[in-house]
């Protein structure tokens, strides 16, 4: 499987040509002309994961995609697109598209600030190989090949960062949620996420947008 980093918390993902499009938000460069998609996954409602032009874009190659996020998501999509192939998805949910499995994990958004709404929010496992909290630090149930690990965000400490990285044990890391960061931001918090990758015997690479890795 190829994972493709786009901008900030947007991933592709390719599996003998077929596409899935991971949280495809407003940070991301427009994501166009794309065929072949499978499906797209919403972790939660928030712009910079759930954007509605992104989904106009997928939609207009790929008719009828089907599109699955917390229940929030497709209330919200329900209400501005409500032509789209919505499925809400749940924790301990697994569904089957194409060359994709995905299996979703956990119920709510990390927290901001106690002021702040808590929202829902599923991470996902994809063909048992890839897991993304999406904004949570919900750990999965099993070992990971390879985590996509939120590096930046207003609800999360570095500190935090190393501890989920630490609980998960992946074989393998990758950072996203990043957009916030400048390259001196990147250098100080990747550096984190690999060492207590590696303090586990895991590698750790650092996708920059466009770039991809094979799984």
């Amino acid at each position: 499987m190829k994972i493709t980093k786009f901008a900030h918390a947007c991933l592709e993902l390719e599996q003998d040509g077929q596409l899935l499009v991971l949280d495809p938000g407003m940070y991301t460069e427009p994501i166009e002309g794309r065929r072949n998609v499978q499906a797209v996954v919403i972790t939660h409602i928030h712009d910079d994961h759930c954007f509605e032009e992104q989904l106009d874009r997928i939609e207009a190659t790929n008719p009828f995609v089907p599109i699955f996020g917390p229940d929030e998501v497709v209330k919200r999509l329900t209400a501005s697109r409500p032509n789209l192939n919505l499925t809400s998805v749940h924790h301990g949910d697994f569904y089957s598209v194409g060359n994709f499995t995905f299996e979703f994990f956990g119920d709510m958004h990390a927290e901001i600030h106690r002021s702040i709404p808590l929202v829902q929010n599923c991470g996902v496992l994809i063909n048992q190989k890839l897991y993304y909290p999406g904004d949570s630090f919900t750990r999965p149930d099993r070992v990971i090949e390879i985590l996509a690990c939120p590096a930046s965000a207003p609800w999360l400490k570095i500190s935090e960062v190393i501890d989920f990285v630490a609980d998960v044990q992946p074989k393998r890391s990758f950072p996203t949620h990043n957009v916030h960061l400048s390259d001196f931001g990147n250098q100080l918090n990747n550096g984190r996420i690999q060492a207590v990758t590696e303090q586990f015997g895991g590698s750790f690479e650092f996708l920059r947008v466009g770039e991809s890795t094979t799984v």
